[in-house]
């Protein structure tokens, strides 16, 4: 059923940043075509309802599913009067999804943008690529750089979802980061399934340095940091550009997951404890100064008490500057669902708590450290009686800020300022400004 009138169309993005990306080239399509776009308002404050899904896993499932519900609540009650849902859990459960939920208007996957478009009543318009409406502040902005992913990692869905990886070509990322910083994006966060395996397919080789020495040359671009990179088959040439450019934030995501060879070896991680060790060695020693992120998965089916001590400890000697843990939920289609959930959810709880609680006086004691030193740091926004930034070292939204006293000094969201850190506690750092 195609829609006869334009109204107000609220889109709501779940999920990755990644996902959010989607959601803001969808909106910056509707947009274009004229139609009034808002961002996550309340579902009385639009006409139509389009809500972008996550399928990663169960609890981002369920948070997906009870969006569905209560934008369906809102329409039977005259709030809204269509209810679109699109992204990786319609991909995944399309079929499943048009049979258990009535009332949805609209089931789409995640690559079938001119289809939400035409029903409601829009071209897709080709020559808008790289255009998008931008959610986050606008001093910075996710910029994805390839699509799906080769890897095999038994836990994970991404490639029954996404498919396989599909980059970007150079060309067309550099215009997009050139249109980002014509419109007044300082930082570029560069994301994709795994960043390390960009260019291959189209490429046949590794080209993220590459793609990175073209980036630093955008002269409004003051930070490009990168986000989920794999640990197989690191390329070291991004390390020496990082060394080399002030431009490349000193901040390295790679999620690792775990540490013991019998455990990688089930995940089909392609990555053993030795190489695991190496790479964190190699990257330390390139660039002491670098943050490292990594995120772990406990209570993997056969993970045993011995093969969790053998993570604790990998997590006490490599003592990264951010940590996060999920734990293990088995997922439909994926290999490690054939495997028997052996980990009952009480031990899997305890664990992540054992695993944050020596990250938390990990965190703490690298944040002491920081007392006294002086730190470049850009101002995100105002939050109480606080204006909030970030460090080269820190992502928005999972990692550390920087909290400095509204009345000290005014300072301007979306600039840089050298900040003097006064006091730390566990997950966050204060300071004052030198001007």
């Amino acid at each position: 059923m195609v829609l006869k009138s334009k109204k107000t169309i609220n889109v709501i993005s779940l999920g990755c940043s990644k996902n959010l990306v989607d959601s803001e080239v969808l909106m910056g399509q509707l947009k274009a075509n004229g139609l009034n776009v808002v961002f996550e308002k309340k579902l009385n404050e639009a006409d139509i309802t389009v809500i972008n899904t996550c399928g990663f896993i169960n609890d981002a499932k369920q948070e997906s599913i009870d969006t569905i519900l209560k934008a369906i609540a809102a329409k039977e009650k005259g709030f809204t009067k269509k209810v679109f849902v699109m992204g990786c859990l319609s991909q995944r459960y399309k079929k499943e999804l048009a049979a258990e939920i009535q009332g949805i208007d609209g089931l789409f996957g995640v690559n079938e943008l001119p289809e939400i478009l035409k029903l409601l009543e829009t071209d897709y318009k080709k020559e808008l690529v790289g255009e998008r409406f931008l959610t986050t502040p606008s001093h910075f902005a996710y910029l994805k750089i390839a699509e799906g992913c080769d890897r095999h990692c038994a836990f994970c869905a991404i490639p029954l979802i996404r498919g396989r990886n599909i980059s970007r070509t150079i060309e067309d990322i550099v215009s997009e980061a050139r249109l980002l910083a014509n419109n007044g994006v300082k930082e570029l966060i560069l994301i994709a399934q795994d960043l390390t395996y960009y260019g291959i397919d189209i490429y046949h080789r590794r080209r993220l340095a590459d793609l990175l020495h073209e980036l630093i040359a955008i002269e409004k671009i003051e930070w490009i940091r990168l986000q989920y990179t794999y640990p197989a088959g690191f390329p070291e040439d991004v390390l020496e550009i990082m060394k080399q450019s002030p431009k490349i934030c000193k901040y390295i995501d790679i999620p690792l997951q775990h540490i013991s060879d019998t455990i990688l070896k089930s995940m089909q991680r392609n990555h053993s404890q030795q190489e695991t060790n190496l790479l964190i060695s190699t990257i330390r020693k390139k660039i002491p100064s670098a943050a490292i992120r990594t995120t772990l998965i406990v209570g993997f089916p056969g993970e045993t008490q011995k093969n969790f001590e053998e993570l604790k400890q990998f997590v006490i000697k490599s003592r990264f500057d951010r940590l996060g843990v999920f734990t293990y939920s088995p997922e439909e289609g994926t290999p490690a669902f054939l495997l028997k959930d052996s980990v009952a959810d009480k031990i899997k709880q305890q664990r992540m708590d054992e695993i944050m609680q020596i990250q938390q006086e990990i965190s703490f004691d690298i944040n002491q450290q920081k007392i006294g030193r002086i730190f470049k740091v850009l101002i995100d926004r105002i939050e109480d009686e606080h204006f909030l930034g970030r460090t080269e070292f820190d992502s928005p939204e999972v990692d550390n800020e920087v909290l400095i006293p509204k009345a000290e000094k005014k300072l301007t969201i979306g600039c840089f300022y050298d900040i003097k850190i006064t006091a730390a506690d566990n997950f966050d750092l204060y300071g004052t400004t030198l001007i």
